[in-house]
């Protein structure tokens, strides 16, 4: 989550996207009319925590995402809203709030200013989590709607890899966007499209510090340590001597 939300806020924009369409908006189903949606779920807490392990550092206003232009991807890439048979488009940031939520009242309802619906969990036992949530909606949205297009980001294998490729084989154009350093389950799948997240036109105010082991360069790059070989020795040397 957000440490820095003046920072990060001044890097959006108050602009709303346009929802669009390229696909059928409704099918028949049961005898009633179920409109297309072209749905986004956004995994906070696992996107806070994979940007900080590429990074190899605590995230700052200038590296994490900028949900203003993520959608307006997200919602160019439903195509044309004039058209009769646009589909209906939805962005949802699942979050786990802790109890002294501090700055996050404002990001929450900066997301919302966004366009964004917020789905927020308290978090009172470290293992708490809102996977299930995320897979709730998901479920529920495949029943009253056509669901068209899932955009997930989320580098949560373990989780989504079964239920997201039982929805391609159900007909739902489903795109994982993820950062490729942990996001494995996606880029090997037969079913699932992969885009990582810094290929997302605007994503991030400047390149993040990463190495993409997909994007080497051809001569080759060094990947420089994300932590002292002198402390990492000292830690280990702490475990075993207990």
């Amino acid at each position: 989550m957000p440490d820095s939300l003046d920072a990060e806020l001044a890097t959006l924009t108050d602009e709303e996207p346009v929802s669009a369409s390229s696909q059928p908006a409704a099918e028949q189903a049961g005898g009633r009319q179920r409109p297309a949606l072209d749905l986004l779920i956004w995994d906070a807490p696992n996107i806070d925590m994979t940007l900080s392990t590429v990074i190899g550092a605590r995230p700052t206003a200038a590296s994490r995402p900028r949900f203003d232009a993520i959608a307006a991807w997200f919602v160019e890439g439903a195509g044309d809203p004039s058209a009769p048979d646009a589909p209906e488009v939805e962005a949802c940031v699942f979050a786990n709030i802790p109890p002294q939520p501090g700055t996050l009242q404002r990001w929450v309802e900066a997301l919302r200013g966004f366009g964004y619906s917020v789905f927020a969990r308290p978090k009172s036992q470290p293992d708490d989590d809102i996977d299930q949530d995320m897979l709730d909606h998901i479920a529920v949205r495949s029943h009253s709607h056509r669901l068209r297009r899932l955009v997930v980001f989320s580098g949560d294998g373990r989780n989504f890899a079964e239920p997201l490729e039982q929805l391609v084989r159900g007909g739902t154009q489903v795109v994982v966007v993820a950062f490729s350093e942990v996001a494995g389950y996606a880029i090997s799948s037969d079913l699932l499209q992969f885009i990582d997240i810094e290929d997302v036109p605007g994503a991030f105010v400047e390149p993040l510090d990463r190495v993409r082991l997909d994007a080497l360069p051809p001569d080759g790059a060094w990947l420089r340590p994300t932590r002292s070989l002198r402390d990492f020795v000292s830690s280990f040397n702490a475990r075993r001597d207990r």
